[in-house]
């Protein structure tokens, strides 16, 4: 069983419900961030903690507990999940509201869910995805607006793929929960713009400082039919190999050696957390 936090209640997931005047429902106003635990620890919490309240700012939502409050909070939920390592979804919405479009106090759930890996085959053969001319409103901040995504679920299951890149005006940003890198040689390259800046894609630009020249800048996508690899990062891709961009394969098809050194730098940074 699986706990979670709503306004100052500690319960059981089933047991905790958002009322039907919640801005979130009737205006879709609302953000959220997610992360996962590793050794009963939360991963890279300062920066998770950094990007939630940067997001909240930019929604002029006012946070209702402190960082140190917070992280009391997800302590207490990860105790009573056992011990077991979960991941953790925080939503912030705009809160119940009079008139229907007027923030007054917003609403904080803290739910500890299940985590859900990345099937092995996928870091083995790599993923495909499919081009999507589209960029996310208000990128770098975490909304719970996916409808982009759940609207194309059909074209990219008609593609056999697994995720839409976006790109606009010939420019990558980001794919529809994750970010994107290229590698060229020794070049690791990822986008600078209109993208959430992913936790997981700042700790891999990190470990990647001493063996690669690491480059954050526009990435066109011209620049991709000569790209050795690529991949995308997220708190469950980790690093996952894109080995097909529609009908495009990335350099020779299969998953390259500068995508598994990542991963298994990844892999190696969690087993200490």
């Amino acid at each position: 069983m699986h706990y979670g936090y709503f306004n100052g209640t500690i319960a059981p997931t089933e047991q905790l419900a958002v009322g039907i005047t919640d801005l979130s429902l009737l205006r879709g106003y609302g953000l959220f961030d997610y992360f996962l635990t590793y050794n009963s620890r939360p991963f890279q919490w300062d920066w998770y903690w950094e990007r939630f309240q940067n997001s909240a700012s930019r929604m002029h939502l006012p946070l209702p507990l402190g960082k140190d409050e917070t992280y009391a909070v997800v302590m207490n939920l990860i105790e009573r999940s056992g011990g077991a390592d979960v991941a953790f979804r925080f939503i912030l919405t705009g809160g119940y509201s009079a008139d229907s479009i007027s923030i007054e106090r917003p609403n904080l759930l803290i739910l500890a869910e299940s985590i859900h890996p990345t099937p092995l085959i996928q870091y083995e053969q790599g993923i495909k995805v499919i081009l999507d001319e589209y960029v996310r409103e208000m990128a770098e901040v975490k909304s719970t607006d996916y409808k982009r995504v759940i609207l194309m679920a059909q074209a990219i299951k008609s593609a056999g793929a697994s995720d839409l890149l976006y790109q606009k005006g010939g420019e990558i940003s980001e794919l529809s929960r994750s970010n994107f890198f290229i590698v060229k040689g020794d070049r690791l390259i990822t986008p600078s713009r209109h993208i959430l800046h992913g936790i997981t894609r700042r700790t891999i630009l990190q470990l990647a400082q001493s063996d690669f020249q690491v480059e954050e800048r526009p990435v066109l996508l011209s620049e991709l039919y000569d790209a050795d690899e690529a991949f995308t990062t997220s708190s469950t891709k980790k690093v996952l190999p894109i080995t097909q961009i529609g009908d495009l394969t990335i350099g020779n098809g299969h998953v390259g050696p500068k995508s598994k050194f990542l991963l298994e730098q990844f892999n190696e940074l969690v087993k200490t957390w």
